[in-house]
């Protein structure tokens, strides 16, 4: 009577992907504020900057996250609460 959703997992290689794609990204921007011709203070600067950035992204993918999932389980409870409320519904016990 009730259909389970099927939960998708993304593939090894999708992760890795994800993953490496994150690190040339990293390296390749750690690279080029180390090669800045610029003071000190400026390149530290914008060192800080990038790791805020990518703390402030992994908290804000995990928000999202969260929300969907939180969202699903709230679905999954109503869904739960019509199956058993048909379930006991007897359209004939009036008659």
């Amino acid at each position: 009577m009730s259909e389970t959703p099927v939960k998708q997992q993304s593939t090894a290689a999708y992760f890795g992907q994800a993953v490496a794609s994150f690190a040339v990204a990293l390296v390749a921007t750690s690279i080029g504020i180390f090669q800045l011709e610029a003071d000190t203070w400026v390149r530290a600067f914008l060192g800080i900057a990038v790791l805020y950035l990518v703390t402030s992204s992994f908290t804000l993918a995990k928000v999202i996250r969260d929300k969907q999932e939180a969202g699903q389980i709230v679905s999954r409870v109503d869904q739960a609460r019509l199956e058993k409320l048909l379930a006991e519904h007897d359209p004939l016990a009036k008659l």
